[in-house]
């Protein structure tokens, strides 16, 4: 068996699926207990390109691979869809996205700003349409806010995105319906206002008031960091390796004069927290 072939991995996860002579962990193995490997997948392929690793990323690639066959292979067995159907379906996609570039002689070369917004947006009409063919009358009657089936704005966007993701996602796909600031200064104006209504919370002891204020004030940072074109999942990521390779170097420095960081008194922490950052500025 070639190991560079597609058919060779998709009869590896068959092999491990099979219940007599399979891997016991892999045959029981559910959609909902994969779903988190790949979701952290994703996320290593996501760091590996951050870190510019090459060779690290064609083994992420391969992981999240895995993740893609491990889903088919069990929806195989369900009798859901099989691997090549899920291949279909991506073809068939990106064909529907790109008239300009696979369609009719007059559809090609033309582009827009929106167009891929448009497209996704026919799919959603599209499944809403076959979705409504498909649920019993009275599912369809509990649903009466959606005109004939049709989607709600952001029903897609899924839940199990990263919070800032998916409050950018969301915050975009209200944008595109008009809800949303006309400049940058409104949404500073309003971190400030959110910043200020959790204070207040947090003064009145409010606990439960403080932690819907947090959520309003993040909400809104990232709306900021969104008029900025600025991405918050990765600003934020970029935050965090930061302050980790900041403590990292305070507690080095620390170790250097023989001493713990639980050691140390507050001035001391700030010397070394400032001396960290001077050694960030030179490098």
């Amino acid at each position: 068996m070639d190991p560079k072939q597609i058919e060779t991995l998709l009869a590896l996860m068959r092999t491990l699926r099979d219940p007599e002579h399979g891997c016991p962990w892999d045959v029981e193995q559910t959609f909902e207990t994969i779903a988190p490997y790949t979701i952290e997948e994703a996320y290593e392929v996501s760091d590996a390109i951050a870190r510019g690793d090459m060779e690290e990323l064609k083994e992420e690639l391969g992981d999240l691979l895995l993740q893609v066959v491990f889903h088919a292979r069990m929806a195989e067995e369900a009798g859901y869809f099989a691997f090549p159907d899920v291949v279909e379906a991506i073809v068939r996609k990106m064909l529907f996205r790109h008239p300009h570039v696979f369609g009719a002689p007059e559809e090609r070369g033309r582009v827009k700003a929106d167009f891929w917004e448009q497209a996704k947006e026919k799919e959603r009409a599209r499944k809403a349409g076959m979705q409504a063919m498909t649920e019993p009358a009275e599912a369809q009657a509990e649903d009466n806010a959606k005109e004939e089936g049709a989607p709600f704005l952001v029903d897609d966007v899924a839940l199990a995105l990263p919070a800032l993701m998916r409050a950018q996602k969301l915050q975009k796909r209200a944008a595109r319906a008009g809800y949303d600031w006309p400049d940058v200064s409104g949404v500073a104006e309003k971190v400030a206002e959110e910043a200020r209504e959790l204070a207040s919370a947090h003064e009145k002891g409010a606990q439960k008031e403080v932690e819907e204020e947090i959520g309003d004030l993040l909400f809104t940072v990232v709306n900021l960091a969104r008029h900025l074109n600025v991405d918050a999942e990765t600003a934020l990521r970029r935050a965090n390796d930061k302050f980790a390779a900041r403590m990292r170097a305070v507690e080095r420095l620390a170790r250097q004069e023989g001493r713990q960081l639980s050691e140390l008194t507050d001035e001391a922490r700030d010397r070394l927290w400032e001396q960290a950052k001077g050694e960030e500025r030179e490098s």
